[in-house]
């Protein structure tokens, strides 16, 4: 089931975005389930809106039997999403391996004009 979803064009949009979520879905989850869903909601839109190509980055959260699907939607079909490597962690870039430990499953696929990431995390 759908709960929420964005057209994003700009990292400037992801505290309303995060601000959004915490509205809609405080009151129904378990507080820390809610923030893994922001951070890897937040992680996944601003690698997209970052080096995802040009044009529209489209996020959502969706209810599952088993947890929270989240996915994000850029233009760079080409492009996988490439953990960083050897950097120093000050560096940032570990967004990828923060939602791998939190996720039952995640991934990604390409499609003939986007590419799409997705993490299930559990409900508790």
């Amino acid at each position: 089931e759908q709960l929420l979803q964005w057209q994003l064009a700009d990292v400037a949009e992801l505290p309303a975005m995060r601000r959004q979520v915490r509205r809609t879905l405080e009151p129904t989850i378990d507080a820390d389930v809610l923030d893994q869903i922001i951070l890897a909601l937040d992680e996944m839109a601003s690698n997209a809106l970052r080096h995802g190509g040009v044009g529209p980055v489209e996020a959502s959260v969706r209810t599952t039997p088993t947890g929270y699907l989240i996915e994000v939607t850029d233009s760079a079909a080409a492009r996988p999403p490439t953990p960083a490597i050897d950097r120093d962690p000050s560096e940032g870039g570990l967004g990828l391996y923060l939602i791998a430990r939190m996720a039952l499953r995640h991934g990604w696929y390409a499609s003939a004009r986007a590419k799409h990431v997705w993490a299930l995390l559990p409900r508790s």
